[in-house]
Protein backbone atom coordinates (compact mmCIF):
# COMPACT_ATOMS: atom_id res chain seq x y z
CA UNK A 1 0.00 0.00 0.00
CA UNK A 2 2.91 2.40 0.87
CA UNK A 3 3.68 1.89 -3.43
CA UNK A 4 0.47 2.30 -4.58
CA UNK A 5 -0.11 5.83 -2.08
CA UNK A 6 3.22 7.24 -2.95
CA UNK A 7 2.39 6.80 -6.48
CA UNK A 8 -0.91 8.20 -6.41
CA UNK A 9 0.27 11.81 -5.73
CA UNK A 10 3.23 11.66 -8.64
CA UNK A 11 0.29 10.14 -10.46
CA UNK A 12 -2.06 13.40 -9.46
CA UNK A 13 0.92 15.71 -10.33
CA UNK A 14 1.05 14.43 -13.52
CA UNK A 15 -2.03 13.99 -14.32
CA UNK A 16 -2.42 18.04 -13.11
CA UNK A 17 0.41 18.64 -14.97
CA UNK A 18 -0.30 17.07 -18.44
CA UNK A 19 -4.09 19.21 -18.04
CA UNK A 20 -1.99 21.88 -17.75
CA UNK A 21 0.54 21.30 -20.75
CA UNK A 22 -3.00 20.53 -22.59
CA UNK A 23 -4.64 24.08 -21.73
CA UNK A 24 -1.16 26.04 -22.49
CA UNK A 25 -1.33 24.07 -25.89
CA UNK A 26 -4.55 25.13 -26.47
CA UNK A 27 -4.45 28.92 -25.48
CA UNK A 28 -1.03 28.83 -27.46
CA UNK A 29 -2.76 27.91 -30.48
CA UNK A 30 -5.39 30.30 -29.89
CA UNK A 31 -3.05 33.42 -29.45
CA UNK A 32 -1.40 31.93 -32.72
CA UNK A 33 -4.57 31.95 -34.71
CA UNK A 34 -5.41 35.52 -33.48
CA UNK A 35 -1.93 36.49 -34.42
CA UNK A 36 -2.38 35.00 -38.36
CA UNK A 37 -5.75 36.77 -38.22
CA UNK A 38 -4.38 40.23 -37.19
CA UNK A 39 -1.40 39.70 -39.90
CA UNK A 40 -4.14 38.94 -42.63
CA UNK A 41 -6.44 41.82 -41.18
CA UNK A 42 -3.37 44.06 -41.57
CA UNK A 43 -1.86 42.74 -44.59
CA UNK A 44 -5.66 43.19 -46.38
CA UNK A 45 -5.91 46.78 -44.98
CA UNK A 46 -2.32 47.96 -46.53
CA UNK A 47 -3.54 46.73 -49.43
CA UNK A 48 -6.54 48.44 -49.60
CA UNK A 49 -4.79 51.49 -48.52
CA UNK A 50 -2.77 51.24 -51.42
CA UNK A 51 -5.51 50.74 -53.84
CA UNK A 52 -7.43 53.74 -52.48
CA UNK A 53 -4.11 55.88 -52.58
CA UNK A 54 -4.12 54.82 -56.28
CA UNK A 55 -7.73 55.56 -56.47
CA UNK A 56 -7.43 58.88 -55.25
CA UNK A 57 -4.47 59.87 -57.73
CA UNK A 58 -5.81 59.22 -60.50
CA UNK A 59 -9.72 60.82 -60.15
CA UNK A 60 -7.17 63.60 -58.76
CA UNK A 61 -4.97 63.86 -62.33
CA UNK A 62 -8.32 62.90 -64.29
CA UNK A 63 -10.23 66.13 -62.51
CA UNK A 64 -7.25 68.53 -63.16
CA UNK A 65 -7.41 67.23 -66.93
CA UNK A 66 -11.26 67.31 -67.48
CA UNK A 67 -10.65 71.12 -66.49
CA UNK A 68 -7.72 71.89 -68.68
CA UNK A 69 -10.05 70.07 -71.76
CA UNK A 70 -11.88 74.08 -72.03
CA UNK A 71 -8.91 75.56 -72.45
CA UNK A 72 -7.52 72.54 -75.05
CA UNK A 73 -10.43 73.55 -76.83
CA UNK A 74 -9.91 77.33 -76.70
CA UNK A 75 -6.61 76.77 -78.20
CA UNK A 76 -8.68 74.45 -81.53
CA UNK A 77 -11.03 77.34 -82.03
CA UNK A 78 -7.95 80.20 -82.45
CA UNK A 79 -6.16 77.55 -84.45
CA UNK A 80 -9.06 77.19 -86.67
CA UNK A 81 -8.97 81.13 -86.92
CA UNK A 82 -9.07 82.53 -90.74
CA UNK A 83 -5.55 84.15 -90.67
CA UNK A 84 -6.28 86.15 -93.34
CA UNK A 85 -9.44 87.94 -91.83
CA UNK A 86 -7.78 88.17 -88.24
CA UNK A 87 -5.64 90.62 -87.15
CA UNK A 88 -2.69 90.60 -84.87
CA UNK A 89 -4.79 92.48 -82.04
CA UNK A 90 -7.66 89.91 -82.23
CA UNK A 91 -5.28 87.38 -82.36
CA UNK A 92 -3.72 88.68 -79.32
CA UNK A 93 -6.38 89.21 -77.17
CA UNK A 94 -7.79 85.28 -78.12
CA UNK A 95 -4.06 84.21 -76.71
CA UNK A 96 -4.89 86.22 -73.52
CA UNK A 97 -8.53 84.88 -73.02
CA UNK A 98 -7.12 81.38 -73.11
CA UNK A 99 -4.31 82.56 -70.78
CA UNK A 100 -6.58 83.93 -68.14
CA UNK A 101 -8.77 80.55 -68.85
CA UNK A 102 -5.89 78.48 -68.02
CA UNK A 103 -4.59 80.68 -65.00
CA UNK A 104 -8.01 80.34 -63.60
CA UNK A 105 -7.97 76.51 -63.85
CA UNK A 106 -4.80 76.30 -62.33
CA UNK A 107 -6.32 78.68 -59.46
CA UNK A 108 -9.35 76.29 -58.96
CA UNK A 109 -6.64 73.34 -58.53
CA UNK A 110 -4.85 74.96 -56.01
CA UNK A 111 -1.85 77.10 -57.99
CA UNK A 112 -1.00 80.43 -56.89
CA UNK A 113 1.14 83.15 -59.08
CA UNK A 114 4.05 84.75 -57.66
CA UNK A 115 4.60 88.34 -59.90
CA UNK A 116 6.21 90.92 -57.85
CA UNK A 117 6.33 94.34 -58.87
CA UNK A 118 8.93 96.70 -59.07
CA UNK A 119 9.95 98.01 -55.84
CA UNK A 120 8.20 95.16 -53.92
CA UNK A 121 10.87 93.43 -51.25
CA UNK A 122 12.96 90.58 -52.55
CA UNK A 123 12.18 87.17 -50.45
CA UNK A 124 14.66 84.17 -51.30
CA UNK A 125 11.64 82.02 -50.32
CA UNK A 126 9.29 82.93 -53.24
CA UNK A 127 11.79 85.14 -55.33
CA UNK A 128 15.40 83.88 -56.90
CA UNK A 129 17.50 86.77 -58.47
CA UNK A 130 19.14 86.51 -61.57
CA UNK A 131 20.37 89.23 -62.49
CA UNK A 132 21.44 92.95 -60.83
CA UNK A 133 20.08 95.87 -62.46
CA UNK A 134 19.99 99.62 -61.19
CA UNK A 135 16.86 101.77 -60.72
CA UNK A 136 16.44 104.99 -59.76
CA UNK A 137 12.99 104.72 -58.37
CA UNK A 138 13.92 101.01 -56.94
CA UNK A 139 15.81 100.42 -53.05
CA UNK A 140 18.68 98.39 -52.94
CA UNK A 141 17.80 94.53 -52.47
CA UNK A 142 14.05 95.14 -53.62
CA UNK A 143 13.13 93.74 -57.05
CA UNK A 144 13.63 95.92 -60.28
CA UNK A 145 11.40 93.81 -62.76
CA UNK A 146 9.96 90.23 -62.95
CA UNK A 147 11.95 88.15 -65.87
CA UNK A 148 9.44 85.33 -64.94
CA UNK A 149 6.52 84.80 -62.88
CA UNK A 150 6.55 81.98 -60.02
CA UNK A 151 3.92 79.47 -58.87
CA UNK A 152 2.76 77.96 -55.15
CA UNK A 153 0.62 75.45 -54.93
CA UNK A 154 -1.41 74.90 -51.89
CA UNK A 155 -2.69 71.90 -50.03
CA UNK A 156 -4.97 70.78 -46.88
CA UNK A 157 -3.90 68.03 -44.83
CA UNK A 158 -6.75 66.17 -43.47
CA UNK A 159 -7.81 68.42 -40.36
CA UNK A 160 -4.90 70.53 -40.43
CA UNK A 161 -3.90 74.23 -42.38
CA UNK A 162 -3.44 74.91 -45.25
CA UNK A 163 0.64 74.88 -46.42
CA UNK A 164 1.63 76.22 -49.66
CA UNK A 165 4.67 75.56 -51.05
CA UNK A 166 6.95 76.86 -53.99
CA UNK A 167 6.83 75.19 -57.43
CA UNK A 168 8.36 77.74 -59.07
CA UNK A 169 10.15 80.78 -57.42
CA UNK A 170 9.76 83.88 -59.71
CA UNK A 171 12.96 85.09 -61.56
CA UNK A 172 13.42 88.87 -60.78
CA UNK A 173 16.12 91.21 -61.84
CA UNK A 174 17.07 93.01 -58.10
CA UNK A 175 19.01 96.75 -57.35
CA UNK A 176 22.49 95.76 -55.86
CA UNK A 177 22.94 96.85 -51.81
Amino acid sequence: MTADSSTSPNSSSLDQLTQRAVELEQQLADEKSKYLRSLADFQNFQRRAALNEHEARSQARAQVVQSLLGVLDNFDLALKVDTAQATAEQVLQGVTVIKEDLLRVLQSHGVGLINPEPGDAFDPNIHQAVVQREADDVDPGHIVQTLQPGYTISTTLPGGPKQERVVRPAMVAVKPS
